[in-house]
């Protein structure tokens, strides 16, 4: 175990993945300012659907937001050079971790992602080489790491690309109809719109991207397809990048590469000068206990989380339970219709509610199908009304469609939602059981 663990091996691929890791995260800081998802997303809402149990992290008032992005990606730009690494790791990974949980109106599974990948990299030894810290402490200057860097790295991307093909296997993805749907709001794209439209591009997407994610780490593992599947894992990343338009995590996604390829060959393509490391010591350190502890209780969380859903009662599809921080990527479309109600406790009467006033448009789009913001947004309506001296119930009348299908009721109208508790683990019943085969009904009925 000591030596399959602590074995030290060259760390070509680290100190390369510290250099564009670096990069890319401050032009995800930078670049969220420039491209107005700071705005849209915590300038413009007066309030942020937070991560439930984070209430307390709310965006900073007026214009410090964009001072918060323009510090985070200057902490990048540290991080690509290797200055104060540890520390500016560390404020990125908190800062970023704050925005991730602050607001769900943006969530993705690919900011998830970079928030654990922050983590892990605070305590990677990835400044010891081609880095300003190195050179002005010889002492912390090292061509080698431990073997289980290298290790945590290929079992994270490993989870991740696994459970995205898993997640995958389920009709209206495998008729390919899922890949048709999002490729109709493609039609307007310059020189490949068309193309897009074809029916023979749906069937690739939709099978393509059940077996790369369920193929591509394997392959990378074994030299003798590595290269090969690199050069797939470039068009693959690269027709996510324009198709989708999906930020930084295509270009950090091929980064991975770093930690598959040889040192050697690293060398000869970037660091030509640095030292090759071929000692191949065996060094345990005295925090061991420690360290194999915490990253066991990590990877068990990693490979637990993406099952939870399982042990809901219906689909994840139609409930959104157990869905986020379980690589569920870019898996269905949702649509839905809300009307809001309210009534005063010692009243018979209902009135219509219009909720639009305290959304923002982002906000309004994202709310009407994600019972886990439905829920918050009328405990927020409950406050409101209780500021201007009024105890009220809230009814929430709510029809959504999947992946472009027939309407149905999502949550019991005749629940005061804003009495219910939320619960992060057990299903919650004013959540209506979907209809049979829901996902796969093609109609335009509306609701």
């Amino acid at each position: 175990m000591n030596k399959f663990l602590f074995k030290h091996i060259d760390n070509t691929g680290l100190v390369l993945w510290r250099v564009v890791f670096g990069a890319l995260i401050a032009i995800e800081g930078f670049g969220a300012i420039a491209t107005g998802w700071v705005k849209r997303t915590l300038v413009e809402p007066d309030f942020t659907f937070n991560f439930i149990g984070f209430e307390f992290l709310q965006p900073l008032p007026g214009d410090l937001m964009y001072w918060y992005f323009a510090l985070m990606g200057t902490f990048g730009i540290l991080v690509m050079l290797g200055y104060k690494y540890r520390f500016s790791m560390f404020c990125y990974a908190l800062m970023w971790t704050c925005v991730y949980l602050m607001q769900k109106s943006s969530y993705n599974n690919h900011y998830y992602l970079m928030m654990l990948l922050c983590w892990l990299m605070v305590f990677l030894p990835a400044n010891r080489w081609f880095s300003i810290d190195a050179q002005q402490n010889q002492n912390l200057k090292s061509p080698s790491m431990p073997r289980w860097v290298l290790l945590v790295f290929v079992l994270q991307v490993w989870i991740v690309y696994t459970y995205g093909s898993i997640a995958k296997w389920y009709p209206g993805w495998l008729d390919a109809s899922v890949a048709e749907l999002f490729m109709r709001g493609k039609r307007d794209y310059w020189l490949i719109g068309d193309f897009l439209q074809l029916k023979w591009v749906h069937w690739c997407i939709a099978y393509v991207g059940v077996l790369f994610d369920l193929l591509i780490v394997p392959l990378l593992l074994w030299k003798r397809t590595r290269l090969a599947a690199f050069i797939a894992s470039i068009f693959f990343h690269l027709f996510n990048s324009f198709v989708f338009q999906i930020g930084i995590f295509p270009y950090m996604s091929m980064a991975f590469a770093f930690f598959f390829f040889s040192a050697e060959t690293l060398q000869k393509r970037f660091l030509p000068k640095k030292t090759l490391y071929t000692k191949g010591e065996v060094i345990v350190p005295s925090y061991k206990p420690v360290l194999v502890s915490l990253f066991s209780v990590y990877f068990i969380i990693q490979i637990a989380l993406p099952l939870r859903h399982w042990f809901f009662k219906d689909d994840v599809l139609w409930t959104e339970e157990g869905h986020r921080l379980s690589w569920r990527m870019m898996l269905r479309s949702k649509g839905g219709s809300l009307t809001v109600w309210t009534k005063e406790k010692n009243s018979n009467e209902r009135k219509r509610y219009f909720y639009n006033k305290l959304l923002s448009k982002k906000q309004q789009r994202s709310v009407k199908t994600k019972p886990d913001m439905l829920w918050q947004l009328a405990q927020r309506i409950k406050a409101a009304e209780k500021e201007e001296g009024r105890d009220v119930e809230v009814y929430m009348d709510v029809k959504i469609r999947v992946n472009n299908g027939s309407y149905y009721q999502l949550i019991d109208n005749t629940v005061d939602l804003a009495a219910e508790n939320w619960h992060h683990f057990k299903h919650h019943d004013w959540i209506l059981p979907s209809t049979e085969g829901f996902a796969q009904k093609k109609t335009n009925k509306k609701p």
